[in-house]
């Protein structure tokens, strides 16, 4: 039979390996935690250096550009440079586009937090989920079919449920949810298309890069009378197309 004295000892020994143990383990982070830490302070070096630096200054814009994970709406190949200052390609001759190009063109928009957003041009779901998060609800047509299915069950299971993807033509936008607040189109179309003009409330917005080759990036307002159009820089974007049209590689 094990005496008093060497129940106790073992008794002190295991304490000791637990409290031991415990230590070790709470001040080892989980690889999670490695995660979070990694693309939180990269998202903070990208909002200052590529973001704020370049003079966008809605600070509701910085704040959720700051806190949306872009490293999960990019593949897993190019995780590595999910902040860097590029577009990154996301599959279908398609691109995410440069941090700097969604925080400018969502700036320009000037939401303010009621708004029905239509957005063209799906992608990987990351300008919805940007969206999704200073509006009160975003429609987004994708013309690439496999995109649009992605997206959408990312968009979901990401938690951002106030935004609806669908495939489709996005030249003729969704009637069915017009007249819209604002529009953003996220590939470029070779001339302002009208059909999407007709679908925005009087008074809104639609932020488009425009031409074939070389594009600018105009800011539209509809007026009672036809609309207003701003230049702001040149961009390169994916040219806008049909379902029905191949979708051709580029890099902006």
């Amino acid at each position: 039979m094990m005496s008093i004295k060497k129940i106790l000892f073992l008794t002190c020994i295991g304490v000791v390996l637990i409290l031991s143990c415990s230590s070790r383990q709470k001040n080892v982070p989980s690889p999670q935690n490695y995660q979070v830490e990694w693309w939180k302070q990269k998202a903070e070096q990208m909002v200052n250096s590529q973001i704020i630096s370049r003079g966008v200054t809605d600070n509701r814009v910085i704040e959720i550009m700051r806190i949306t994970p872009r490293h999960l709406f990019v593949p897993e190949n190019v995780v590595d440079y999910a902040y860097n200052d590029s577009p990154l390609p996301i599959g279908y001759g398609q691109t995410i586009s440069q941090p700097y190009i969604v925080a400018l063109m969502t700036e320009l928009l000037n939401l303010k937090g009621n708004e029905r957003v239509l957005e063209i041009g799906t992608g990987s779901g990351y300008q919805a989920a940007i969206l999704s998060q200073l509006t009160d609800s975003c429609f987004s047509i994708e013309v690439v079919r496999e995109l649009a299915e992605i997206s959408s069950s990312r968009l979901r299971d990401l938690g951002y449920g106030n935004v609806v993807v669908r495939w489709g033509d996005g030249y003729k936008g969704w009637p069915d949810h017009a007249p819209f607040d604002a529009i953003i189109i996220t590939a470029a179309p070779e001339k302002i298309p009208e059909e999407l003009i007709n679908q925005l409330k009087t008074g809104g917005k639609m932020v488009v890069p425009v031409g074939t080759l070389y594009q600018n990036l105009l800011v539209i307002i509809k007026t009672n009378k036809g609309y207003q159009q701003r230049n702001i820089i040149p961009v390169r974007f994916v040219p806008m197309v049909h379902p029905d049209e191949p979708v051709p590689e580029i890099n902006k």
